[in-house]
């Protein structure tokens, strides 16, 4: 592995660590989908924690496969660099055959603020980096595409859809569908039923650094590298949407 900087080394270890998934996925097979699961989650972390160990020894990690120790480690707050990762985001859709929609997330986090991610989507072949974030597609003025969760999008969204004249499309994981607004798939991503910093960090990373929007549902700061890594709720789209989709989501809210 070539390491040039920290935006080289996490979309490197985002694509490994992906290899390595595509691989276990076609040893162990769909069969079982709890063992392919379980296996799939502890590779990718074993992967990810040795080679952060190595390469970067001085830094802090948050992991969502770490104990519940490793989590609330104090050093962790006042670390100065902390790489935040998911080893295997969208689990279920990882475990289910031909389907494409998961990732691995790895970010950097330093001094306040994430200054490097990559989402490896390994079975669409591709990597999106802060190294190179991709460009934006351009947004036609008209109805629109909002991704959601398969399986707890929000209640609010439907209203939602309806108010800002947009079409549902529900995908897997977090990854996948911040990458799918990044791509040109969709338009937007909303989600409200709950998440953690580790679904995010390295999406959100990718997302500012190509322009797009990133906020809470009522356009607070994505904050990370808290004591309490629970951040329940996000909206990513074009940076043309988000004034409509905020107004909306805080009128359905009133």
């Amino acid at each position: 592995m070539t390491i040039r900087d920290d935006h080289a080394l996490a979309a490197d270890l985002a694509t490994e660590a992906g290899e390595l998934l595509l691989r276990i996925r076609e040893r162990v097979g769909f069969d079982d989908p709890k063992a392919l699961r379980a296996e799939g989650d502890r590779g990718a972390h074993v992967l990810l924690m040795e080679s952060l160990a190595r390469l970067r020894p001085s830094d802090s990690v948050l992991s969502e496969e770490a104990t519940r120790d490793e989590r609330l480690d104090p050093r962790r707050l006042g670390a100065e660099r902390v790489w935040i990762v998911d080893p295997l985001d969208g689990t279920r859709e990882f475990s289910e055959e031909g389907r494409s929609d998961w990732a691995v997330h790895v970010a950097l986090w330093e001094k306040g603020e994430l200054t490097a991610g990559a989402v490896a989507l390994p079975a669409q072949g591709r990597t999106l980096t802060t190294a190179e974030p991709p460009k934006l597609p351009a947004y036609d003025k008209g109805r629109f595409r909002i991704a959601v969760s398969r399986t707890r999008p929000a209640e609010f969204l439907q209203p939602l859809a309806h108010l800002v004249g947009a079409d549902l499309v529900p995908m897997g994981s977090a990854g996948a569908k911040i990458a799918a607004v990044l791509t040109g798939e969709v338009e937007a991503y909303v989600h409200a039923g709950g998440q953690y910093e580790w679904d995010s960090a390295a999406p959100v990373a990718v997302a500012q650094a190509a322009g797009a929007h990133a906020s809470r549902i009522d356009g607070a700061e994505l904050v990370y590298n808290q004591a309490d890594p629970s951040l329940p709720d996000i909206l990513i789209s074009l940076p043309e949407l988000a004034t409509s989709l905020l107004a909306g989501i805080r009128d359905l809210h009133r």
